[in-house]
Formats: structure tokens, sequence, C-alpha cells
């Protein structure tokens, strides 16, 4: 009988408890090990932010739901990796060994980049469920008395959708109040250009996204380089296209969202030859570490290169699809390692997305992700709003029952009008 761990429970791991378990049926031991003892559906956290959302209606307890299919939970925090031991050390002093591993973490955000950022400091963050709470709690205080506000990427970021998604739905919901007319907006972005998103473009976003912008009263600054926050100023230094200054902005503000630069959690990055120097986990085709040949890692966590080289460093992100094929296809070697055989099933790097603009929608497809591409579309409308509601829902529901069936295909290619994509 094998042992897989599975650290990390979020949108990567928490499908690959279910898949391993349906592959492999009774006759392996999985466990997942994650520091909180609750699944967060992350791509809803910008709608809690500003109160289309309850917690309660996002979150839930993970043990009972993967008791019910026969996997372990721990919710405790791994303080180290013993690679060469096959085992995790946890936060209580025990120690967890295992045959296969499965690193589906997620990132560490790197608010100290920035003096000033995040949420222990003077902006805001929707990369956690706790931090959109905080937001939102900012929020109804800022409602109260309603100035400037500025929101967007910072230096090294690499997830671009839900800043934009943010800005629309920020945006949105000022209308809805009658107070968007006191409100100016400044979108601040490490971008070279808006609707970048860290892929080079994709078919028209930066026309589109530009005229949004400008259809709603959004301005802009792009080659932002933030250097510093302090309590309702934002220092940015503009750079041109090579890189150099170009101009210093002091932005005032009274509420603020940025999103951080990422790097690997701390436990993962300090394994010797895992990772690259940001502490992304270096894979070869197959999902696996370059190193430790039963150690497996899919999602944000995983070291993939830039798409392009740009004035302010920024990332490439990691999708939807892409992280739902990453699993799968480490379910699939892992299974067939435990049967003696080699790995031959691979991920995509076709970067599918929804994204919600508040009442309206846009959704992307690069395939693959890096240019250039095979198929390169950028489309906006109600139905994109539409779609990624009831992503929510069937991803949650599907988590809560034990799914071993990929959402993204179930769902999401056939909200695109796609049965399935070639990998």
């Amino acid at each position: 009988m094998a042992h897989i761990v599975i650290l990390g429970a979020g949108i990567g791991g928490m499908p690959a408890a279910y898949e391993l378990r349906g592959l492999l049926g009774s006759a392996h031991r999985i466990t997942v090990v994650n520091a909180v003892d609750y699944f967060q559906f992350v791509p809803s956290n910008p709608w809690l932010a500003v109160g289309w959302r309850e917690r309660e209606t996002i979150t839930f307890p993970i043990r009972p739901y993967l008791e019910k299919k026969g996997i372990e939970f721990v919710a405790q925090q791994v303080q180290r990796i013993d690679a060469n031991g096959n085992a995790l050390e946890l936060a209580d002093g025990s120690r967890l060994a295992y045959d296969y591993l499965v690193i589906t973490t997620g990132p560490k955000l790197s608010f100290d980049e920035v003096p000033g950022a995040g949420p222990d400091g003077h902006t805001q963050s929707i990369c956690k469920v706790d931090h959109a709470e905080a937001a939102w709690a900012q929020y109804q205080q800022f409602l109260l008395d309603p100035g400037p506000a500025v929101i967007g990427a910072m230096p090294g970021a690499s997830c671009f959708g839900p800043a934009y998604e943010f800005s629309f739905i920020f945006n949105t919901d000022l209308k809805r109040r009658k107070l968007r007319n006191k409100v100016p907006i400044t979108y601040v972005t490490s971008e070279p250009y808006v609707g970048h998103l860290g892929l080079g473009g994709v078919g028209d976003s930066k026309s589109m996204l530009e005229s949004e912008f400008r259809n709603h009263g959004i301005s802009w600054i792009t080659n932002a380089k933030v250097t510093k926050v302090e309590a309702g100023k934002m220092f940015v230094t503009e750079m041109d296209d090579s890189g150099q200054p170009k101009k210093e902005h002091v932005l005032p503000f009274k509420f603020s969202m940025m999103l951080p630069a990422f790097k690997g959690v701390d436990a993962v990055a300090a394994v010797e030859g895992l990772c690259n120097p940001r502490g992304f986990v270096l894979i070869d085709e197959y999902q696996r570490s370059k190193k430790y040949r039963n150690i497996f890692s899919a999602g944000v966590c995983v070291a993939i290169p830039p798409v392009e080289l740009t004035p302010v460093a920024t990332g490439a992100p990691k999708t939807g699809y892409m992280i739902e094929t990453m699993v799968t296809a480490i379910v699939h070697n892992i299974a067939n390692e435990i049967a003696g055989k080699p790995a031959t099933a691979k991920g995509t790097w076709n970067a599918i997305c929804l994204a919600d603009m508040g009442d309206t929608g846009a959704a992307f497809v690069a395939m693959p992700q890096i240019p250039p591409r095979n198929v390169n579309w950028f489309k906006k409308g109600k139905w994109v709003h539409l779609a990624k509601i009831g992503y929510e829902k069937y991803f949650m529901y599907k988590m809560k029952n034990g799914t071993s069936e990929p959402v993204y295909e179930k769902y999401v290619l056939k909200s695109l009008g796609i049965e399935r994509l070639e990998r």
C-alpha cells in the first residue's frame, strides 16, 4: 500500500485527493495536509470584499467531506519537508511519512517586498478569504466617507485577472450605492499595458479593457513600480519601455486593493534543489520534481517562465484550467508509478479564464499560454458574469460531493461552447 500525501487543500489539492481516490480505489492511503481546517473558493473573494458574498457561502470545513471518501486530513502547518527522508515535519512536532508527495500549497504572498503594503500595512488584499473579509470591513468604513481609490498589482505580480475583476466589481457596487461620482479610481499595474495579463495580451484584451476603463471612468498607470505605501498615499515610479524611470506619482487614496508578488511557501522553498530562487517548484513535463522523483507539484506553486521580459517584472499566471490538467496528470502519473509503469501524462499550457466585471464579464482562451498561439481570443458579455456565478456553485457542489471529474472540462468549457481541448 502506498501513502500519498497532498500538501495544500485549495483548488488543486482538493481535486487531487478526490481524483486519486477515484482512480486508485481504497487500496492506497491518501492524506491531505493543510494549514487551516477549511476550504476557501478563492475566485469568489472579490465578491466577498464588497459584500456580495458571505464567508459561509464560499468556505466549508474540509474534514467531514474528505473522510466520507476515506481520505485522511491533518489541519496543521508544515514546518519542514524532509525530502530525503520522505516525511513532513508538522507544527506539533510529529512526522508524517509519505511514499509520494503532491505539493499544491499555492503561493506565499510577498507583501513585504513593498514597504507599507498588505493587510498589515495600508492596502487591502483579496488573495485569502480572511483578507477579503478584512477588505469588506474596511470598505464599509470607506463608504461612510468615500474618496480616491487605487486598485491593481504590485511589481512582480503574476495574477492580474482578480485585479481587473475587483476594479469593475468595485465600480459596479459604487454605482449601485449612488456613490461612484465621489470615488476617482486609478488602476496601477506592473503590466506594460492594460490587458497584458501576464500573458503578452490575449486576443483584443488591450483595446477591450482600455475601452471598458474609459467607459467607466477608470484611469490607469502601466509599467508602474510601486515603491512604498503610506497611510493614504501610494508612491509609484512609472517606467518607460526601456525600464528607466519616466515619471513619479504620489497617489492619494482612501481605499486601495493591490495584489502582491508571489513566492513559494517557506517549507517548500527551503528544500534544497526543489525550487527556483523565488521558491517555486521546478518540475519536468510530468509535473514531477527534477530532483526528487516521488515529489509532484501543481498550481501557483510551480515554476513557469514569464511570457516575455517587461520593463517592470511580471510573472505568468496559472489559471484554473491549467491547474486542473496539472492535477489530473499527477494523478495518472502516480497511478502509473505505483503500477510499475513510466509517467506519461502531461498537463496543458492552455490558459482559460472567466473574469467577472460586476454586471458583465470577460472570457479569454490562450492556446498555448506562451505565444505564438493556435487559439487567441478574448470576449465580453453578460453570459460570462452568469457563467462565473455558475462555476462557483458547481465547483463548491463538486468539492462537497467528492467529485473525481475535472470541473473545468465539465462546466467552464461548455460555458464557452467547447466540449474539450486537446492537451
